[in-house]
């Protein structure tokens, strides 16, 4: 035999023993590897973590095999032949083998030229070349020495270890993201409507309540577990329980508030201050706050006198909380909060010379970068400021939108204007309803009086030793649930408040000879009003006796406070003839204001009336279509009525003041034909105009203050108390409107249209100058003509 021919066999015969077990050929049988060995193999090599199987698909892998399998597909190692068939029995070829390994790595495609250093090339499946070619760039398919790589023969074990072995040690597990979804819930607004109940109304309500958010918030926390909660302000004044605990039934030392009862039991993590904690005074507020469970931040109250924070300025609380995988971590929230500056001017008879203020977005400015170097991993802030214009003008009231612009914050939690967002503020720039984010930052208005709960969700990855926000949402959600049960935990929580309210609502402290209701109250002088101005005048000539403003002429001024405003068609007063009660007169006077007074010329006065005439829209002469007379984002608190002065308002003409009270036309005049009793007013006469303390410290206040406040009185005595103290003293009323304002005469063809209750069709006099038009496609008012 030929030499050469011998040495060729020889060779031949080696490669066949290495590559092939002694005595078994190229397509053997044997020694076989299948799918679920060859998989199994791989993933025991690669030494992961694995699951039960219980999330496959494929019905015809054994229980044993399953995890193998599941894991190789979460590693996306394999496909299955269809969704619910893997066929683990089938035979394994190469080519099948470098598909699944190829797979398996991070790579970039290797490009096809390297297949063509094989004779054999040809016989790669189309599909799977460039899995092969991968494989190649990857040393994981190594060919034979006569330069094939033999695609569809089978593989045998031998085979299957060297090709494993070199595909784990190419082989990078894929790093699974360590991912936390943290849920930050708000309330704001409150306004110690705590139980499901109407006071005013003096009946349960499925509208109102913390008893019915606490509802939402279980079921929040049921749904994540990495929870917290946080109140933002303006929590311990509003309904007659709030006056019951801070005027009758006085909060004792030692004694839990009721609202704070209502937070420690559900929980709460932390919460801040709203304007109308500061009703009742520092002490009051310092007996309420001493038995929290949970810590209050405000960064921009100072002490006056020693120039440090009134209150902790921001906490850093550590929350613990699971990740993806199940497993405990600690986060580090830090948590910061801020009041509207003006508590100074609208408290000024508790916090004078006590308080200062810094402008809320500078005191965020100045917290947050404390809070991250303090290690914070997250940073929310509790602003008790409207979201207001995204244009800026220092001392605003709401700069909500000021404050998500400042880098640094994950999650804001607004409030104060009783609004809610998502949903409203829908035209100001870079704001993403859908997301519920200002100016990227997650953002949440829960409206008021309990009526929603914020929720924000937040996503955080961790980046080595630190936790990172990479994603969130905010979103609200509504009381108005069909099925909703109110929480007892609140409702036990607040038992004894809450029935020591009902007791006092009930105490009769008169009666009324004509019907009290705010239906009209911003179209025509109205009897809502006038008991109130009535009152407050009573009140204040006596104080006057035998002072120097003893004979000095007295404008009482009054607005409506519930009058439908916040597009709220049940937010109206309706007292029929006969008893009053306590719970009456909270409808009257919505809030805890105290009397004022402040001394002004005629010409001042007229100002007053502009200023007040500004919630009006400026109806056109030449138009015969529906014109709404109410500009729609007036709020009716601000549409002051001064008793002592007759007068016109015309509509027709542009407003001199907007809305809210910033002068927009110095040349606009609504205002006609004041007169004082009878006759042409005096500009340069000198009047007291009776009052409350949030008009003196308002837009108002600031128009007609002197610098140094000499011509502000203010009086430690409620509004309220004023109008309680009048009928206790009177016995029986008559607060019919003694309608001396009007509106000039509209021009003709015009339809002016004023919205109100539907139930105050039923009140409209005959021949009155009000026509009921029909009911509204929604919101769930009535449509009314104003002739």
């Amino acid at each position: 035999m030929n030499k050469k021919l011998i040495t060729n066999l020889l060779a031949m015969l080696l490669i066949l023993f290495t590559v092939f077990p002694v005595g078994l050929s190229a397509n053997a049988t044997s020694n076989d590897v299948t799918r679920g060995d060859f998989v199994k193999e791989l993933v025991e090599s690669l030494n992961v973590e694995l699951g039960d199987g219980s999330t496959l698909t494929f019905t015809d892998v054994p229980k044993d095999l399953a995890p193998y399998v599941e894991k190789a597909l979460e590693l996306k190692l394999i496909k299955g032949k269809t969704t619910t068939i893997f066929d683990p029995n089938d035979k394994l070829t190469r080519q099948q083998a470098f598909v699944i390994s190829a797979r398996g790595l991070v790579t970039e495609k290797a490009s096809l030229t390297v297949l063509n250093n094989f004779k054999d090339a040809d016989k790669i499946a189309e599909t799977h070349r460039q899995d092969l070619a991968n494989a190649v760039a990857a040393n994981i398919l190594q060919g034979f020495e006569d330069n094939t790589i033999r695609p569809r023969d089978y593989i045998p074990t031998e085979q299957m270890q060297s090709i494993v072995e070199r595909f784990v040690a190419a082989y990078k597990v894929p790093v699974k993201e360590t991912t936390v979804d943290l849920q930050i819930l708000g309330t704001t607004d409150i306004h110690t409507n705590l139980a499901n109940y109407n006071y005013f109304l003096d009946a349960d309500s499925a509208d109102v309540g913390l008893a019915n958010t606490a509802t939402l918030i279980e079921q929040a926390r049921a749904e994540n577990p990495n929870t917290l909660l946080f109140d933002n302000g303006d929590l311990i004044q509003g309904t007659p329980l709030g006056s019951y605990k801070a005027l009758e039934n006085v909060l004792k030392p030692g004694e839990v508030h009721p609202a704070i009862a209502a937070l420690n039991a559900l929980q709460y993590d932390g919460g801040t201050l709203g304007n109308h904690e500061f009703n009742y005074g520092l002490d009051f507020l310092s007996e309420v706050l001493n038995d929290a469970k949970y810590p209050v931040v405000n960064a921009n109250a100072y002490d006056a006198k020693t120039k440090e924070h009134m209150y902790t300025p921001y906490v850093i609380m550590d929350k613990e909380v699971l990740d993806n995988a199940g497993k405990k971590h600690t986060i580090k929230v830090g948590v910061t909060g801020i009041v509207p500056t003006k508590i100074v001017e609208w408290d000024a008879i508790h916090l004078a010379g006590k308080v200062e203020m810094q402008e809320p977005v500078e005191a965020i400015k100045e917290v947050v970068p404390e809070m991250q170097k303090a290690g914070a991993d997250v940073i929310v802030v509790l602003s008790h400021s409207g979201i207001g214009e995204d244009s800026y003008v220092a001392g605003a009231e709401n700069v909500g939108y000021q404050i998500a612009n400042i880098e640094g914050i994950d999650a804001l939690i607004t409030g104060h204007s009783h609004l809610t967002f998502p949903g409203d503020y829908k035209d100001l720039k870079n704001v993403d309803q859908e997301k519920g984010t200002i100016n990227g930052v997650p953002t949440v208005m829960a409206g008021s009086y309990g009526s929603h709960l914020g929720v924000i969700d937040l996503k955080l990855e961790q980046k080595g030793s630190e936790w990172v926000v990479v994603d969130g949402q905010g979103t609200l959600r509504s009381i108005k649930q069909e099925g909703l049960q109110p929480s007892q935990t609140v409702l036990n929580a607040i038992k004894e408040a809450h029935e020591g309210t009902l007791t006092y609502i009930r105490q009769a402290v008169g009666e009324t000879t004509a019907p009290i209701h705010s239906y009209f109250s911003m179209v025509q002088d109205d009897p809502s009003i006038q008991i109130v101005t009535q009152a407050q005048k009573w009140y204040i000539e006596k104080e006057l006796k035998g002072t120097a403003d003893e004979n000095t002429p007295i404008l009482s001024a009054g607005a409506p406070f519930k009058a439908g405003s916040r597009n709220n068609p049940a937010d109206y007063t309706n007292i029929p003839v006969g008893p009053l009660a306590i719970k009456n007169m909270a409808d009257i006077y919505h809030y805890d204001n105290t009397v004022a007074t402040i001394k002004v010329t005629g010409a001042q006065a007229i100002e007053w009336l502009e200023m007040a005439a500004g919630i009006f829209s400026t109806i056109e002469p030449n138009k015969t279509e529906e014109q709404n007379i109410i500009d729609a984002e007036a709020r009716s608190y601000n549409f002051d009525v001064l008793d002592g002065l007759t007068y016109q308002i015309d509509v027709t003409s542009p407003a001199k003041y907007d809305r809210r009270g910033n002068l927009v036309d110095e040349k606009a005049n609504r205002i006609k034909d004041v007169q004082y009793n009878g006759k042409p007013i005096d500009v340069n006469q000198e009047f007291i105009i009776i009052t409350n303390n949030y008009r003196v410290g308002g837009s108002y206040g600031a128009t007609f203050k002197n610098t140094d406040g000499s011509n502000v009185t203010n009086y430690a005595y409620e509004n309220r108390q004023a109008v309680i103290d009048y009928i206790m003293t009177n016995k029986t009323i008559n607060p019919a409107a003694d309608n001396n304002w009007s509106f000039a005469p509209f021009p003709a063809n015009t339809k002016v249209i004023y919205l109100s209750a539907k139930d105050a069709q039923k009140v409209i006099p005959a021949g009155s100058n009000i026509e009921y038009l029909g009911d509204t496609e929604d919101a769930g008012f009535g449509k009314y003509l104003i002739k």
